[in-house]
């Protein structure tokens, strides 16, 4: 192998190859914090990551054709949580990257506070393996997500305004 001309069998390395298959992508979706009646406690929910840890999150999804962000939010919240929420107010955005499926994604995540309107709490989305109310002030305790920490902070501050 020639150190100026890379893999003598003419072929690259694995990385530019995997490099330059990667194709970017724009994702947008919506979620939030739904809190309950009192304000006291929040619905979140817990994912398997690829090592078999349960990861707490806000509830989140795909804003579909035709909907705003805010109808996504409760329509996602309600899917993963069984929760039906009213918007209360937006908490922020959240934009980050990730590799899947040979893609390199670039995802936008709307936030919004929901207050809630009905509903038990029920994990029978496929996507989630547990759902759990918890006290508002133990939430950042259970996030796994620093950006999702950030906007707990603030949807607390904007309910303690609010009182």
């Amino acid at each position: 192998m020639s150190p100026s001309r890379g893999r003598s069998d003419g072929r690259r390395g694995r990385g530019s190859e995997r490099r330059r298959r990667l194709r970017t992508v724009d994702e947008t979706s919506a979620g939030g914090l739904v809190v309950d009646h009192d304000l006291s406690i929040a619905a979140i929910i817990g994912r398997l990551d690829r090592r078999g840890r349960l990861l707490w999150s806000l509830p989140k999804g795909h804003i579909e054709a035709g909907e705003t962000p805010e109808q996504a939010a409760i329509r996602e919240v309600e899917e993963e949580t069984g929760i039906l929420g009213q918007v209360l107010a937006p908490l922020g955005t959240i934009d980050f990257w990730f590799v899947a499926e040979d893609r390199r994604v670039h995802k936008t995540v709307h936030h919004f506070l929901l207050r809630m309107l009905s509903g038990e709490l029920s994990d029978s989305d496929i996507e989630v393996t547990e759902v759990a109310w918890v006290p508002l002030d133990e939430l950042e305790s259970r996030l796994a997500y620093a950006d999702e920490r950030r906007l707990v902070r603030r949807a607390t501050a904007m309910l303690e305004e609010s009182a």
